[in-house]
């Protein structure tokens, strides 16, 4: 290539296949997708005054200056320099003068059914006598009828598309209608049902029981692998699952033994959330006498085929007083990555110690949103910020090992090569960024414009299998005022049952007070 980023109109930018589990297969698809896209419309995206695409030579991203990008149908085929001449007979020709092209990103890690009810109520709301955390005491009160859910999914749904995301891991229990309306918001689906073997409650404010029923659990695995096998066949193309205990601290190791054995029979991973409070830590060292993740890899879950959701209190953190056992390298030995969701945990005063560490050990993250607000930016933003905090440095990481995880990190840990990259025989999902807004400017370096100041708004399109989900910064797919519409009166009516839910009795108003008092 010359030092203008020019080849002559060829493309250097192909899919490098990954590594390990799934490569060769993964490498399969993108070819089939290739062939299955030959005579599908095609779309040129022709000017573009800067695109990251995927240098494979190197194995990383890199940017391009004056790029162009075709389509046809659901795969990319070609990406790099642009072209001289006309753009193909009957090509649909978008001008990407003004624009920054990215990867779509993989949001690995997100609760949108239920989350956007606790907006407003949980920012700063954690248990002072179980670990800060506010799952034990709070969130369980907030209970929200079916239509209601439903909505919740919708607006949060087009929260992430609105900030770049086309590739969404769902992690909820199994609700009516999922396949359907995650279909419609045309995002690209992986719906992760939950199932437990046991419900936490508090009766006190400062201590955790469990309900056991192994029997129910069994059910619920077997309804959720229905639903996860319904989105391998669902004729969208767009929808597929992983298997998803919930918590460490909720499932027996009968039922995550046959949650790994389902997700390695079908070949996919496994996501359980463990490692994310101290109550949990405490927990797990009172059953068995061995951190979260020492348990984990006794038992054989802790593997290549693992997602440890937020993976935050390992034997080395500064609230653990635990013997150091090894914690992080027995995580970067077994080949198991993290969902590192920052947003949630920091606003109850906790960091992951820290992200730069992990990535030194090898260990493989994505980014999640978990919680409100359902803004991949603005995680970005506070993934690459805090990590710098917990690091007690400045280069403790940097933007470009953020911005990793939240497109190629997040693909490897679903095992997809076609997605978290710009190059040919990759799923056509990108986002668009107007380069003129003004708080892009000055544009000395877009990704840094983009995450550190921007964050969403200057996300004008979004394509998911090249299809515009996102036109002029509008969702095309969800009415959004209606669903946040039914999202206030759902919260309202939660709120007004909270007491019957309470362990103590008490209110809304006594447990989420308003900010500032009423006049």
């Amino acid at each position: 290539m010359t030092a203008s980023g020019r080849t002559g109109g060829k493309p250097l930018y192909v899919p490098a296949l990954r590594a390990g589990a799934g490569g060769d297969k993964l490498g399969a698809r993108a070819r089939e997708t290739r062939m299955v896209e030959q005579g599908a419309e095609t779309t040129v995206i022709r000017d573009l005054d800067w695109a990251v695409v995927w240098d494979a030579e190197r194995g990383r991203q890199a940017y391009l200056r004056d790029a162009e990008i075709e389509f046809a149908g659901t795969a990319l085929t070609y990406v790099g320099p642009r072209r001289d001449g006309p753009p193909p007979p009957g090509a649909h020709r978008i001008d990407g003068r003004g624009r920054l092209a990215l990867p779509g990103f993989v949001n690995v890690h997100s609760h949108p059914g239920g989350e956007p009810f606790n907006k407003g109520l949980t920012e700063e709301k954690g248990s002072l006598r179980l670990g800060m955390s506010s799952l034990y005491e709070f969130m369980p009160l907030i209970r929200a009828d079916e239509d209601g859910t439903r909505a919740a999914a919708r607006l949060a749904w087009a929260e992430l598309l609105q900030s770049g995301v086309t590739t969404l891991v769902d992690y909820w229990p199994p609700r009516p209608h999922w396949l359907e309306d995650l279909e419609a918001s045309g995002l690209r689906g992986c719906v992760a049902p939950m199932y437990r073997s046991a419900r936490w409650f508090t009766r006190d404010g400062h201590s955790l029981d469990y309900e056991w029923d192994e029997g129910a659990a069994r059910e619920a695995m077997a309804a959720a692998l229905e639903l996860v096998d319904a989105a391998a066949a669902h004729p969208s193309g767009r929808l597929f699952g992983m298997v998803a205990p919930a918590q460490i601290d909720t499932c027996s190791e009968a039922l995550l033994q046959a949650s790994l054995e389902a997700a390695r029979t079908r070949g996919l991973p496994v996501q359980l959330h463990a490692a994310q409070s101290v109550v949990e830590f405490q927990e797990m060292t009172r059953r068995h006498g061995l951190s979260p993740l020492a348990w984990l890899e006794a038992i054989g879950f802790l593997c290549a085929d693992a997602i440890i959701a937020h993976c935050i209190f390992l034997d080395h953190h500064d609230w653990i007083f635990w013997p150091p056992g090894g914690d992080l390298e027995r995580l970067a030995a077994s080949g198991a990555g993290v969902a590192h969701c920052p947003n949630v945990f920091v606003r109850r005063g906790i960091l992951l110690q820290d992200f730069g560490r992990y990535r030194r050990l090898g260990i493989e993250i994505g980014i999640g949103t978990d919680s409100f607000p359902h803004n991949f930016l603005d995680e970005l933003r506070w993934a690459a910020t805090l990590c710098k905090v917990a690091g007690a440095h400045v280069e403790a990481t940097d933007l470009a090992q953020v911005f990793e995880a939240g497109t190629l990190g997040g693909a490897r840990l679903l095992k997809r090569d076609d997605l978290g990259r710009l190059a040919p025989g990759c799923k056509a999902d990108l986002v668009l960024a107007d380069l003129n807004h003004p708080a892009m400017r000055p544009l000395h370096d877009p990704l840094k414009s983009l995450v550190f100041s921007a964050l969403e708004r200057p996300v004008t399109d979004v394509f998911v299998d090249g299809r515009r989900v996102v036109r002029d910064g509008r969702v095309t797919t969800i009415d959004v005022a209606a669903a946040a519409a039914e999202v206030d009166r759902a919260q309202r009516d939660a709120l007004s049952r909270v007491q019957d839910y309470d362990y103590a009795g008490r209110d809304a108003a006594a447990l989420f007070p308003l900010t500032l008092p009423r006049l």
